[in-house]
């Protein structure tokens, strides 16, 4: 329960508004007409359900059986709450089928069911079988659920999965992995002491043998004392496995010399003076919640090397099994798995793991601000919010799937597959592909004006990581060698990347001669050019761009556009290069749209509008895109005499007195150039067809707030702006840019302009 009444207050107002509870269904086709309603239902259903008759195996194809899975409970074992019955088990349940939807994509229907029998349950469950493409078990008490779960598994043909069973073994085992590794020690070497003998803790066990834990260093403690041979109190099959020939009895006496606690029982079961008689670098997994077994700030006073996880969010290392369910029921459905076995819970164990040891996410680090997320004892497993646990661990559990044998629909490519996932995730992905491989055919240095910035130094790790492309930071050394350590990135100035410091770099003098001979007949003196080459990162990247030792500069992640612009212009304006505009390309949920100018020219003449349009095109190329242009204007079609209309149409004019290899088309309304059934209404001789991809304004403030509208109130992803008219030698991005928005950025700016004209 909450801490505090303003706490529960705030959760109960979450639950409630603006629509009670946290799920809705949307349909997935339009049912706009007549037509689609026939083809939807009577009499076009028909040929579906005829088709999944003669082929059961299609039901995957014509419904959406293969990516929905059903949440199941009875209430009996509801988080720490108890038995609260099926009813109020509803809100959890739905929390369970939101994290589903929003960490793989997956549909899911909570259902809660008024049945306390297990093999009653079980019977419920299994004639489920038609409607789901898996199915997962959760919040039902032990050890109704061992009963619950092998019966299920016995007789249906997919994936029966108890979340609270083998989700925490799961993630348990991964946070174990990495824990060892920090300790310098092996699963076949250590003792282990635990206290739970529920369906979490036996689970834990079990997946710590599967790793290479001896059974015979296993001690388990429950509520009674140590399970050893011969109680008879409290016990079941799967306690007695763990049972211990010896006459100790009690958790104080067993834990002596313990490697790993493993506590999934109470509040401050586990003592300080308990913790003292451990191993040396003890691992203490303390996951009872709310109160573990023990605070973390209580072990470390008698073992301060200690490697120490909770189930709290409040503590580091949290053990939450939204790292594992999502993952392992979307590689399962995908390659149409039978069970989740074995194996794929191995491979998911090592998914995790591995996702912790490598350099963190710049998404998972804006989700956790403050947070330290470099690996070691503090930080064992990955966050929920890291958005490459989909690729990596769903695409493993694929593989083992295969591998043994329980796939029905083997996946060919699974590295095609892992990238599809992260397309998921990561939006601009698809699109941004044939940018990313240009960029591949040429080793381009990129120079970043911030190179103290977070973001760009996240992203100077990914460029490292994914593209050819050799970064140049402009920074301070020893502040961006801080940045790298705190942050855990494995790149490091001067070995990784070449640093230019504005403080003291030995080219200082031949850049600010250099910015000198450019300025000197603009006002510009020999000391106001070592001023800016001293403090002015922006000018200083242009005049490396200049000199020859980068071939483009990005910058503008903080600051004015027009200010940083004012220094580009000043640098690389050539006479063949001048800024014609800044082109934004927002990924919606519908598709690619692209928009002009939103920064450059505040009211663009007609010849600047053609040429921006001109520019436009040729960008929108480089994504493997068709340009279909749009002039957008409040006057449409010649109805409004003066005004944006009359320069747009003269744009129009200017495009079509030479032949052009792009479709273009106004001035008209918003709508029409995004609505073609309303465009045929109003213009039917339109030479565009379809919807638009590519919106042109006349003025820099239309465009601006499009751009900055579907940013914030449709989710749309940017990639840019991208500055056209520079070669591809100079790009301005702006302050909410994100890490992954600078790799885009970088990609586009390690294109060579003879691949794109």
């Amino acid at each position: 329960m909450s801490d505090t009444p303003s706490l529960r207050q705030a959760a109960l107002d979450y639950h409630a508004h603006p629509k009670p509870g946290k799920l809705e269904i949307k349909a997935t086709k339009p049912m706009a007409n007549g037509r689609d309603l026939a083809r939807a239902y009577s009499p076009g259903v028909a040929e579906a359900s005829l088709e999944i008759k003669a082929d059961p195996a299609t039901a995957e194809t014509y419904t959406a059986r293969g990516n929905l899975v059903a949440v199941v409970s009875n209430g009996t074992a509801v988080l720490g709450l108890g038995n609260i019955g099926a009813l109020a088990s509803k809100p959890v349940m739905e929390g369970k089928a939101v994290l589903f939807k929003k960490f793989a994509g997956i549909d899911c229907f909570d259902i809660e069911v008024n049945e306390p029998d297990p093999e009653k349950l079980a019977d419920i469950v299994c004639a489920l079988e038609p409607t789901f493409g898996a199915i997962n078990l959760e919040d039902i008490k032990a050890p109704d659920c061992f009963v619950v779960e092998k019966l299920c598994r016995e007789r249906m043909n997919i994936p029966v999965f108890h979340d609270d069973q083998h989700g925490t073994a799961i993630v348990v085992g991964a946070a174990a992995r990495n824990a060892l590794h920090v300790a310098g020690k092996q699963f076949e070497d250590i003792k282990v002491v635990s206290t739970g003998g529920g369906a979490a803790g036996i689970a834990c066990l079990n997946m710590l043998v599967k790793l290479g834990v001896k059974r015979e260093n296993i001690w388990l403690c429950d509520i009674h004392g140590l399970v050893y041979e011969g109680r008879v109190e409290d016990m079941n099959p799967h306690k007695d496995q763990f049972a211990q020939k010896t006459d100790l009895r009690t958790l104080d006496q067993v834990i002596d010399g313990a490697d790993l606690f493993l506590g999934l029982s109470g509040p401050n079961v586990l003592k300080p003076e308990m913790v003292a008689r451990m191993a040396k670098q003890p691992i203490i997994f303390a996951l009872a919640n709310p109160t573990p077994e023990i605070l973390p700030d209580a072990a470390r006073e008698v073992a301060p090397d200690a490697i120490i996880a909770t189930g709290r969010s409040d503590f580091p290392n949290q053990v939450n099994n939204v790292l594992c369910f999502p993952f392992i029921f979307r590689g399962a459905l995908d390659v149409g798995a039978t069970e989740i076995n074995d194996a794929m819970q191995i491979a998911c164990v090592e998914g995790i793991a591995e996702m912790a040891r490598a350099t963190t996410s710049a998404e998972a680090a804006a989700a956790y601000k403050g947070e330290q997320l470099t690996f070691g004892p503090d930080y064992l497993i990955p966050k929920p919010f890291d958005p490459r646990l989909v690729g990596v661990v769903s695409s493993a559990v694929a593989r083992a799937a295969m591998e043994s044998g329980v796939a029905r629909r083997p996946i060919e490519d699974i590295e095609a597959y892992k990238e599809k996932l992260n397309q998921t995730v990561f939006k601009s992905a698809l699109l941004m592909r044939p940018v990313f491989e240009a960029a591949a055919a040429a080793s381009r240095r990129i120079v970043f004006a911030e190179g103290e910035d977070e973001r760009v130094l996240r992203a100077a790790q990914a460029i490292l990581e994914e593209t050819t492309e050799t970064p140049i930071l402009i920074g301070r050394p020893e502040v961006i060698e801080a940045r790298c350590e705190r942050l855990g990135l494995s790149v490091r100035p001067g070995q990784d990347f070449q640093i230019v410091n504005p403080e003291n770099d030995p080219r200082y003098y031949d850049y600010w001669n250099s910015y000198h001979q450019i300025m000197q007949r603009r006002g510009v003196t020999p000391d106001l050019a070592k001023a800016i080459m001293r403090t002015n990162s922006t000018a200083i990247g242009a005049i490396m761009v200049h000199r020859g030792e980068a071939d483009s500069m990005i910058c503008g992640t903080f600051g004015e556009y027009r200010w940083h612009l004012n220094y580009v212009e000043q640098v690389l304006n050539d006479g063949d290069l001048r800024p014609h505009g800044a082109l934004s390309l927002m990924i919606l949920e519908d598709g690619p749209l692209f928009i002009a100018d939103t920064h450059v020219r505040q009211l663009p003449s007609p010849e600047e509008l053609a040429e921006i349009t001109v520019g436009a095109a040729r960008h929108v190329r480089r994504f493997g895109l068709a340009p279909k242009i749009a002039f957008c204007s409040q006057s449409q079609f010649g109805n409004q005499a003066e005004g944006s209309g009359k320069r747009l149409r003269e744009a129009i004019a200017i495009l079509d007195s030479k032949p052009r290899d792009f479709i273009y088309e106004g001035e008209m309304n918003l709508d029409v150039a995004l609505d073609p059934e309303l465009r045929e209404r109003i213009f039917p001789n339109s030479r565009l067809e379809g919807a638009a991809n590519v919106l042109i304004f006349a003025h820099a403030d239309a465009a601006s707030g499009v751009r900055n509208i579907l940013k914030m109130k449709a989710d749309g992803i940017e990639v840019g702006p991208i500055l056209m008219g520079m070669g591809n030698k100079a790009h301005i991005v702006t302050p909410s840019i994100t890490a992954r928005g600078l790799l885009n950025m970088a990609a586009i700016a390690g294109t060579p302009v003879a691949h794109y004209g």
